[in-house]
């Protein structure tokens, strides 16, 4: 259980000690020390939350190295070595296996090697193709250089796939608001990297057969579209009007916008509008949206849909008076349904608790206290505004949420997964009164 938390802890102090390096700074002064540690961090957990401009703070050296530390990020540490390991070596030991396990969710140990080399191929296919479509669209609109038009199209697919919200424009993707042959790319290369890879790789071999698909894979993918077409829906229809985000664009850029606005709430992080102008019905949907966060396994952060759709299916369950959750024709192990509601409780305390956190240090309002931290803790990058104006003690708030909501819920799923103990005896059952 330690392994995971280490080595991201570990990517996170050399990519603040690479970031550090004179030569990773535009211009002649030197970086400073929270700038490159926020930085570091926010690449690692693929948040994409930042204190600086990417763009015009970090010379072209040191966005490659936030785009490298985005990469092993997104897809773990312990995937990255095990992926590096099979093609170098071909074999692995027992152990790398079961942190491999562990990081992927993975649940029998002979499907670790299969399929983290679908991992390496779903991503550099998917990042291929996007970044082929992007620096297309921005050499033929947008920059005169094929130089500067590849290496910003190589730049957004990879925070697209990875869930990361970078961008190297100051105002993230509004340059290019209304424009199909990006923001459609973008949105859906985030929406692949969040739904898991376990699920990609699920997909491509019974894509054709629904009624085969595992539970897993089941939740995952229809919960996704229904949340996306949820807060895409709700988006359109509260900010129809409002000039600060949309309410000049033309109906079929509103809509393409919509959608934009409810992929990237789930994880993605880049906005083709300002977030700090919505109306608080749309910020009070991103904030639900950003906790609920993508599928398990994935680029994306959150509690996962996986969990909060079998909270769901537990709720209806106790609505019917039916002593088995059942999804579909199997029942869910109560083991399983105690993981979801711990990891939803821990996660309800420290959105909360990080708001608190920030009201206190940082003297900042609620509602922005609030989407500062869920989208720090759901690793999703989209901010109102707030986080470059934080205080260090402020941004030391987002770091620890940042941190725990890309290792914390994986650590913690899996210590309740594998820290069962079989009980030798059963005490005697009292019943509290509940409600």
């Amino acid at each position: 259980m330690r392994l995971l938390p280490l080595a991201f802890l570990t990517l996170i102090l050399a990519g603040t000690l690479l970031l550090l390096l004179p030569f990773a700074r535009e211009g002649e002064q030197d970086p400073s020390f929270m700038d490159a540690f926020f930085t570091s961090t926010s690449a690692v957990t693929v948040t994409g939350l930042a204190t600086v401009d990417t763009g015009t703070y970090w010379s072209i050296i040191g966005q490659a190295i936030i785009l490298v530390l985005v990469e092993i990020g997104g897809i773990g540490i312990i995937a990255m070595t095990t992926v590096l390991g099979l093609f170098v070596g071909g074999r692995l030991g027992l152990r790398t296996r079961l942190a491999a396990q562990t990081d992927m969710h993975v649940v029998s140990l002979g499907d670790v090697g299969p399929l983290f080399k679908r991992v390496a191929f779903t991503t550099l296919v998917f990042q291929g193709v996007t970044a082929a479509i992007l620096t297309w669209r921005y050499y033929t609109g947008y920059f005169d250089s094929f130089a500067y038009s590849l290496w910003h199209g190589i730049f957004d697919a990879v925070m697209a796939f990875n869930n990361a919200g970078f961008s190297l424009h100051p105002d993230s993707l509004t340059s290019y608001a209304g424009d199909y042959a990006v923001i459609l790319p973008i949105s859906v290369a985030v929406f692949a990297g969040g739904v898991g890879f376990p699920v990609l790789a699920e997909l491509y071999q019974e894509w054709r057969s629904p009624k085969t698909w595992t539970i897993h894979t089941r939740l995952t993918v229809w919960g996704s579209l229904a949340l996306l077409a949820i807060a895409s829906a709700m988006f359109v229809l509260v900010e129809w009007n409002n000039s600060a985000t949309i309410g000049d664009l033309s109906p079929i850029d509103k809509l393409v916008t919509g959608i934009e606005g409810g992929i990237m709430t789930r994880s993605g992080g880049l906005a083709s509008f300002d977030w700090g102008a919505v109306e608080p019905v749309t910020l009070n949907t991103a904030i639900i949206m950003m906790f609920i966060g993508g599928g398990s396994a994935s680029t994306a952060g959150g509690i996962k849909v996986t969990t909060f759709l079998l909270l769901g299916y537990v709720i209806l369950a106790e609505l019917r008076g039916e002593e088995q959750v059942r999804i579909g024709s199997r029942a869910i192990n109560p083991r399983t349904i105690r993981t979801a509601l711990s990891i939803a409780l821990i996660a309800v305390g420290l959105v909360t608790g990080g708001a608190m956190a920030l009201m206190m240090v940082a003297n900042t309002a609620y509602a922005d206290s609030l989407f500062e931290s869920a989208s720090a803790f759901g690793t999703v990058g989209l901010s109102t505004g707030l986080t470059p104006e934080l205080n260090i003690p402020g941004q030391l708030v987002l770091i620890v949420l940042m941190f725990i909501g890309r290792v914390g819920t994986i650590t913690a799923a899996s210590a309740f997964v594998l820290r069962r103990r079989q009980s030798r005896y059963h005490l005697p059952e009292e019943q509290p009164i509940i409600g």
